[in-house]
């Protein structure tokens, strides 16, 4: 078993996920992939597995923050030293993978988060509403973290083991974990790094569409609000 795992949560993505699957294991050849099937109501997990992708299946649909956090356990309690984590929309590519992983390895970074926007290549447009709750939450984990953080949003990171483990307690979010995970690991202690990536346009519904995104709006400021109230958690040695 490999000692680096990529975590895909998915949900009825049985159109996307063995492109997916597939993009991962021809750029990242030694990695372990686990796709978290949230629930899904088509063929995701089977036709994850048929890709060559370990499959966790969660029992009735619960959210991306949960998927994810599934795929953490799973990587602790099997020892994995780094972990990666992708959508599973085909919106990441992994042939950037290995460019967070070399800021994880040079010892910089304990989580480097895969940046749409460092760039400012203007590749990746989102639409106008998106794009100013970006700026907002960019703005605020910027000012609060003292360092320049451009993609708060993004689903495409690398972290070490001490880090999943960190996100196996209650601190992590059960729906949408952005710009308030990113400000709890600085004051946890946790050295977060950006590096710029290409990522395409998502083809299906956002999580955050309609009234969903008042929702994550609302949650986000309420949860950093929450977030600089209590006290910093402690990393585990």
């Amino acid at each position: 078993m490999s000692n680096h795992l990529v975590v895909i949560p998915a949900y009825n993505e049985e159109a996307n996920v063995a492109s997916v699957v597939a993009d991962v294991l021809g750029a990242l050849p030694a990695f372990d992939v686990l796709v978290v099937d949230d629930g899904s109501s088509d063929d995701t997990a089977a036709i994850a597995r048929r890709a060559g992708a370990k499959v966790l299946r969660l029992p009735v649909n619960s959210g991306y923050g949960v998927a994810l956090q599934s795929g953490y356990k799973y990587a602790v309690r099997h020892r994995y030293a780094i972990i990666a984590q992708m959508d599973a929309d085909g919106q990441h590519r992994a042939e950037f993978m290995p460019q967070l992983l070399a800021q994880v390895d040079s010892g910089s970074a304990d989580i480097v988060i895969g940046s749409r926007f460092l760039d400012q290549d203007g590749h990746y447009q989102p639409s106008r509403a998106r794009k100013i709750g970006m700026s907002i939450f960019s703005s605020m984990a910027s000012r609060i973290m003292r360092q320049h953080v451009t993609d708060p949003t993004s689903g495409y990171q690398v972290m070490r083991y001490d880090v999943a483990r960190f996100f196996c307690s209650d601190v992590y979010p059960a729906d949408y974990p952005d710009a308030d995970i990113l400000i709890l690991l600085h004051r946890s202690g946790f050295r977060v790094a950006e590096v710029a990536v290409q990522m395409r346009m998502p083809t299906g519904k956002s999580m955050h569409a309609g009234h969903k995104s008042i929702y994550y709006v609302y949650k986000m400021f309420l949860s950093i609000f929450v977030t600089m109230l209590r006290p910093a958690a402690e990393k585990r040695a």
